[in-house]
C-alpha cells in the first residue's frame, strides 16, 4: 500500500513538474516574441544573445506565437538574419580579407550570361551585361575570394577546399538564412546580405551594401565619387 502511495506520489510529482516546464517554455517564448516585436518596430537589436539562443530552442514556438503580435515570416526572417548578422561583425572584423569568401547567386547574371562552369562555380567574364562583373573585381581588388554559386553543394565543398575564417553570403531570404545557419554550425563568422528581388533569373542587391560590408574591419577606402558608386542591379 506504501508502495503504491509513493509511487501515485511520484507521478503527481512529475505531472506537476512536467506542467511547470510547459508554462515555462510558453512564457520564455512570449519574451522572445514580445522581444522581437519590439526590436523590429524600434529598429535596435534588444538582448541578442537572449533572442538568439532562444529561437534555436524554441524556433517552431515562436513562428506560431509572432502571428499574434501581426509579425509576418518574412518579417521574423529577416530579423533573424540581422540578429545573426549584428553578432558577428565583430568575429568578422578581426579575420584577415586573404581568409574571407563571398558568395554569389547566380541569379545575379544577365539572362545572355556567357560564363562557363568551373569546379570552383561560374566564371564571370565581366561581358558588361549586368553589373555583377564589376562588382566582382571591386571586391577582389579589396582581397577577397569571389565565387558565383551553380548549387546548395558547393559552398560546402570551397569552404571545406579553402577553410575561410569569414564569409559574405548574398542571396535571397531563405538562401541567407540557411547559409547563416550553416556558417554558425562550421564556426564561421558569416553575414548576410539579402537581394532586393527574388526570383531565379536576373534578381537584384544593392552592390554598395555588399561592399559596405566587405569593407569591414578594413582600412578606410576612400570617398567614392558618382563614377565609382555601384547602382543597385
Amino acid at each position: 500500500m506504501a508502495l503504491e502511495l509513493s509511487f501515485a506520489s511520484l507521478m503527481v510529482l512529475i505531472g506537476e513538474v512536467t506542467v511547470v516546464l510547459i508554462l515555462s517554455l510558453l512564457l520564455f517564448a512570449f519574451i522572445l516574441v514580445a522581444l522581437s516585436a519590439l526590436s523590429i518596430r524600434k529598429g535596435r537589436l534588444y538582448f541578442p544573445r537572449v533572442l538568439k539562443s532562444g529561437f534555436y530552442m524554441l524556433e517552431g514556438v515562436v513562428r506560431g506565437l509572432t502571428r499574434l503580435f501581426g509579425i509576418s515570416d518574412r518579417e521574423l526572417v529577416t530579423f533573424l538574419i540581422r540578429l545573426q548578422n549584428s553578432m558577428n561583425i565583430t568575429t568578422f572584423e578581426k579575420v584577415p580579407v586573404d581568409r574571407r569568401a563571398i558568395f554569389l547567386p547566380q541569379c545575379l547574371r544577365s539572362a545572355k550570361c556567357p560564363a562557363h562552369l568551373t569546379p570552383e562555380g561560374l566564371k564571370c567574364e565581366n561581358c558588361g551585361q549586368c553589373r555583377t562583373g564589376d562588382a566582382i573585381l571591386r571586391l577582389q581588388e579589396m582581397g577577397y575570394r569571389v565565387f558565383i554559386v551553380p548549387g546548395s553543394s558547393f559552398i560546402q565543398r570551397m569552404i571545406k577546399k579553402y577553410r575561410p575564417g569569414a564569409i559574405i553570403g548574398v542571396g535571397c531570404i531563405i538562401e541567407v538564412k540557411d547559409g547563416l545557419e550553416m556558417c554558425d554550425r562550421e564556426g564561421i563568422a558569416a553575414i548576410g546580405v539579402i537581394t532586393q528581388k527574388d526570383g531565379c533569373v536576373e534578381t537584384i542587391v544593392d552592390w554598395n551594401e555588399v561592399c559596405d560590408v566587405a569593407r569591414l574591419g578594413l582600412p578606410p577606402a576612400p570617398l567614392p565619387g558618382k563614377e565609382d558608386q555601384l547602382p543597385a542591379g
